[in-house]
């Protein structure tokens, strides 16, 4: 074990590391800066197609302040010409974007609108046909970031089931996915089916939300195989392999474009002990456990409202990794996860109960267990992805 932690470290510090100091501040979580080509154009952005199907129409909203137009939220945009929106339905993390992880949203009015908003996160994660009835049109408008946990995906996959029951149509604004160039990580089994994962993809699915609704309705995933009446309206100027910088941070807990991108590898943690940064201004971005003192990088957990409520490890000094300066593979990365349960004294301890649902499958726990390599487990995988690929080249809708 000791020759284990110091290979780790002499590794970690000629490889990674940027400066010696473990006590660095932390950089001020803010939205990330846009470095796309500028005329990428958005579902969203294109009013000219969007408005004349909205005529007449009494029209809902699913949405989060990630749907914008310019510097304007399509809920405002789309009031001042003259559309008849007659509600908002918030997902995770609210209208406003407001809302930790995990906590539950509640109805209400929108201040600045006036419009109802309706919570499609906790209890009322479908919306009900009662919710529906006084609209014709659903718009799905939220930025994605192509990573099974995402929630966002399982609010879509709801919304289309609604609509499809109640004979509503949906229109998917669609955006850039960042994660779009490449596909990777477990396919899930639907015995572990749940919120954060609601179809049998890999962690990393290279889609956008356009074409991942168009999957959704081709493949059958709706409840008794019902169709949903869809259109999306597609990106202009982009492709899969398109560097894409988000102009706004995608949720309070991916505050820029690292976070982004290690998102995939990081999440994992979720079902282990291991903080991965929940409660600190680098969430995603730095891991670590009180029982690690080995490690160099140290930061404490706290409180952060609207972004972090009861953060694991809460108030304790944990001991770990900083990941805000390491270069990004466009793979699922295992090593992070091989080498904490390595370090991790109490092993019996490591994976907790509800491991199985960022994993999406029963062997990696085991295959972690019995020592396999990274390149071992990631060949385990491979059969999966394959038939994933031909599924997905169905549905793409961009180069």
């Amino acid at each position: 074990m000791k020759k284990l932690l110091l290979l780790l470290l002499i590794v970690w510090n000629t490889t990674y590391c940027t400066s010696p100091k473990t006590t660095s501040p932390a950089p001020k979580a803010t939205a990330t800066t846009p470095s796309q080509k500028k005329d990428v154009l958005t579902g969203a952005a294109q009013l000219d197609v969007l408005l004349p199907k909205l005529q007449g129409k009494r029209v809902a909203l699913v949405v989060n302040y990630t749907a914008t137009v310019g510097k304007t939220h399509l809920a405002d945009t789309l009031k001042s010409r003259g559309a008849n929106i007659v509600k908002i339905m918030s997902p995770e993390h609210g209208f406003r974007g407001n809302a930790a992880a995990g906590e539950h949203v509640q109805d209400g009015v929108d201040t600045k609108t006036g419009l109802p908003v309706v919570s499609l996160y906790g209890n009322n994660r479908k919306p009900t046909a009662e919710q529906l009835a006084d609209v014709d049109i659903v718009i799905f408008d939220i930025q994605d970031v192509g990573v099974r946990f995402f929630t966002y995906v399982g609010t879509l996959h709801y919304l289309m089931e609604a609509c499809a029951e109640n004979g509503k149509k949906v229109i998917v604004l669609d955006r850039p996915n960042p994660n779009a160039s490449y596909i990777d990580g477990p396919v899930l089994s639907m015995e572990f089916k749940s919120f954060i994962g609601m179809h049998p993809v890999p962690v990393v699915h290279g889609l956008t939300v356009g074409e991942y609704a168009q999957m959704i309705n081709g493949e059958g995933w709706l409840e008794g195989a019902k169709k949903c009446e869809l259109e999306v309206i597609p990106l202009k100027n982009w492709t899969h392999n398109d560097a894409y910088s988000l102009p706004l941070k995608p949720s309070p807990n991916l505050p820029n474009d690292q976070a982004v991108r290690l998102y995939p590898s990081i999440c994992f943690f979720e079902g282990t002990p291991i903080s991965l940064g929940r409660g600190t201004q680098t969430p995603f971005q730095v891991i670590g456990h009180p029982d690690l003192k080995s490690l160099p990088y140290q930061f404490t957990p706290v409180d952060i409202p609207g972004m972090a409520n009861d953060p694991p490890q809460e108030g304790k000094l944990c001991y770990g990794l900083d990941l805000r300066q390491v270069p990004v593979a466009k793979r699922v990365d295992l090593h992070y996860l091989i080498d904490m349960y390595k370090l991790f004294p109490d092993k019996e301890h490591f994976f907790v109960q509800h491991f199985e649902r960022w994993s999406g499958t029963k062997a990696l726990r085991q295959q972690i267990i019995d020592g396999l390599s990274e390149d071992q487990i990631r060949a385990s995988w491979q059969k999966d992805l394959e038939q994933y690929k031909a599924m997905r080249k169905k549905y793409l809708l961009y180069p």
